[in-house]
């Protein structure tokens, strides 16, 4: 059901240009199917560098695009990139899975040519970058972005402090272990997420100089043993500004670890992934100090999102205080004033 028109609606100040060839061709006039103004929005010169933005006004789900040329004209867009931002500053790219290359476009003027995005994404800014056109006219577009509401709860981490799940019990015999949140960091270094369990079992995910690195310790009191650190690297993390999505799924001795689309699959050592992890996960850092561990102890400074735990929702438990949630700083004591960061809100910020 996540296919509603976004930009219709909108008012005119939330369509933007590189440029405009006259005031009836501005970007105020590329509503889809609209014929107002010229028709449709055309750049002073057509070239590579023009662009078309559109501001939906919070964050959203975008699962489709559609595009249509001047209407009644020769101008019309053969293919385009498409970017998004969360704050309408530092833009990403969005790739298609089977081609690096830009979207196809129109071959006439007032065809719609319409693309689902496999995977969808969230973005609050949508810029369309004309890549070529109709070489007997110009630059022309009409436009519509398709999507629904993007509702998620976030927390912020200070450096500082973390969020401790303690888990009920141990399952008999777990089926599969699955972690997944997103994440935008501030500073480059940070503990994300620790698992805890027995004989110095541990899984750990942690920022090291912008690198996330996923640690899986499976010794145990007669056979001590460690997985090799598996480190995953995505350009420059930190420095996009955009949110990144972590899963990883234990089953077995099997473990799969995906960032965004990159999934590594690799065997844990031992008989078993489960680890006896059953003891508790923290979020955001470790907040027992004085145990040595095989990583920096530097906590999160950044923001995580929809943090799940086998289909738990565990900042929810944390916003209703239940017990079996702590709020910690850096020394392990609880802390009251993080309560403050639990919010449930648009997740623009």
């Amino acid at each position: 059901d996540c296919d509603a028109p976004l930009a219709s609606a909108l008012p005119r100040p939330s369509f933007s240009s590189s440029s405009e060839l006259s005031s009836s061709h501005g970007p105020g006039f590329s509503r889809l199917n609209r014929r107002d103004g010229a028709g449709g929005w055309t750049p002073l010169v057509s070239n590579k560098y023009q662009w078309l933005q559109i501001d939906l006004g919070e964050r959203m789900e975008v699962t489709a695009v559609a595009t249509q040329g001047g209407y009644g004209s020769s101008d019309w867009v053969t293919s385009y990139l498409l970017m998004f931002s969360d704050g309408g500053r530092n833009w990403k790219q969005y790739r298609r899975e089977e081609s690096i290359w830009g979207f196809p476009g129109n071959t006439n003027a007032d065809s719609v040519v319409h693309y689902r995005l496999q995977p969808p994404f969230e973005a609050r800014f949508l810029r369309f970058l004309p890549l070529a056109w109709n070489p007997r006219g110009r630059i022309g577009m009409r436009i519509e972005v398709y999507g629904c509401a993007y509702k998620s709860e976030v927390v912020y981490f200070n450096g500082q402090s973390a969020l401790l799940y303690k888990l009920d019990k141990k399952p008999l015999k777990p089926v599969r272990d699955v972690i997944s949140l997103k994440f935008k960091a501030i500073q480059s270094n940070g503990i994300l997420l620790h698992r805890e369990g027995q004989h110095g079992n541990h899984i750990t995910l942690e920022l090291i100089k912008g690198k996330l690195v996923f640690f899986l310790n499976s010794g145990n009191a007669k056979l001590p043993t460690t997985v090799a650190p598996v480190t995953l690297t995505l350009g420059s993390l930190l420095d996009d500004q955009h949110w990144h999505s972590v899963l990883i799924e234990l089953l077995d001795t099997q473990v799969n670890f995906t960032v965004d689309k990159h999934t590594h699959h690799f065997q844990a050592k031992g008989e078993s992934s489960y680890l006896d992890l059953n003891f508790e996960i923290s979020f955001g850092g470790i907040p027992t100090p004085g145990r040595a561990r095989p990583f920096t102890r530097q906590s999160f400074h950044g923001c995580l999102e929809n943090l799940y735990y086998n289909g738990v929702d565990v900042t929810e438990l944390a916003k209703k205080h239940k017990p079996q949630i702590l709020m910690m700083d850096k020394h392990g004591l609880q802390d009251q004033n993080l309560k403050t960061s639990l919010t449930l809100h648009q997740a623009t910020r």
